[in-house]
């Protein structure tokens, strides 16, 4: 399982292949005819300015960006993934062609300002949890943008929180649909057979499935849209398990998680909270390019 990365960066592959395909939708077919109007020989120096506070995240795709459409232009920043920073600070510095740095401009912006929100959306649901118990972590989900997930994962991670499983072949998560089909011990036993290592979780709605996940030995007990009530007693009967167990069993809470929320659900001393909403629902942060002089 995923659970740890401290890597606030992407996979270069991918940032360079996401970033192409919005330079493509933004230039396609006949380029920037705009700014084309400008003197190809015309040089500018820009502020990337803050006109909000947050944590910042997206800072290699707003470089790939500028590269992209012209590599002699040049980037500076004042400031790394998984900073925070204030309103407006200068983020960073941009010179370089006139025409291709208005060009690059909203494309990197709208890379800059999506994941620098995941990032401080989640450095929010962070800081709540951990009033309530201050070892649980915060988890992202698979409810993430099409094509921009490891993106997403990555502001998730400047953000303070650590990523779930990046995609269905990364581990074994055994959902209620999958329980239609299949009981839960079967199904965990399976899976150990031809997934030796892999994490399995399974996602209970009720203490008798908590039960049976456990009797399983599964990796990890996902409590699903439960009461609090049920989170405590399912807290504690995987507890009482892993006191006398060495193949320890995490419990992770989910379901509707807010930030009204979860405060409360971290008390339970569950070691997990996934959150849909850091990457399904957060604001961009508003950023701005400002000409020097």
């Amino acid at each position: 399982m995923s659970i740890i990365n401290s890597q606030f960066d992407p996979p270069i592959t991918a940032v360079r292949r996401i970033v192409a395909m919005a330079i493509a939708e933004d230039l396609e077919p006949n380029a920037d005819v705009t700014s084309n109007l400008l003197d190809i020989e015309c040089q500018t120096r820009v502020n990337l300015n803050a006109r909000q506070s947050g944590i910042l995240a997206g800072s290699l795709c707003f470089n790939e960006t500028f590269y992209q459409i012209d590599p002699t232009v040049e980037v500076n920043f004042l400031f790394k993934d998984g900073d925070r920073f204030n309103d407006g600070q200068t983020i960073a510095t941009i010179a370089g062609n006139f025409s291709k740095v208005l060009t690059a401009e909203r494309t990197a912006l709208n890379f800059l300002s999506h994941l620098s929100g995941v990032a401080t959306l989640t450095d929010l649901y962070c800081q709540r949890a951990k009033r309530g118990n201050d070892k649980v972590r915060v988890l992202d989900t698979r409810k993430t943008t099409p094509g921009l997930r490891a993106l997403e994962k990555a502001a998730v991670r400047a953000g303070g929180g650590v990523n779930h499983r990046g995609n269905l072949s990364e581990a074994v998560l055994i959902k209620d649909n999958h329980l239609g089909g299949i009981a839960v011990g079967e199904a965990v036993s399976i899976a150990r057979l031809r997934w030796p290592g892999k994490m399995i979780e399974v996602e209970c709605d009720n203490l008798e499935q908590v039960q049976s996940a456990v009797d399983s030995n599964a990796t990890v007990v996902m409590l699903d849209n439960m009461n609090f009530e049920d989170i405590l007693s399912s807290v504690d009967l995987v507890k009482k398990y892993n006191e006398t167990s060495s193949a320890k069993i995490l419990v992770e809470v989910s379901g509707g998680v807010s930030l009204d929320t979860i405060e409360k659900l971290a008390s339970s001393k569950c070691d997990l909270i996934s959150v849909g909403a850091i990457t399904h629902s957060a604001q961009i942060v508003d950023f701005g390019l400002d000409l020097i002089g």
